[in-house]
């Protein structure tokens, strides 16, 4: 099956994908400042 110019335009979706990219990403960073303000030793 083959999807028009038009249609191809008006396919929506994706938005999962870029809000779990954004968390991902503010995990880490979360997790890299606290890291660096509060270092634990290794048990």
């Amino acid at each position: 099956m083959q999807l028009t110019k038009n249609e191809l335009l008006t396919v929506k979706g994706g938005g999962i994908g870029l809000i779990a990219g954004i968390g991902a990403i503010l995990t880490f960073l979360i997790g890299v400042i606290d890291g660096y303000l509060r270092p634990l030793k290794c048990n």
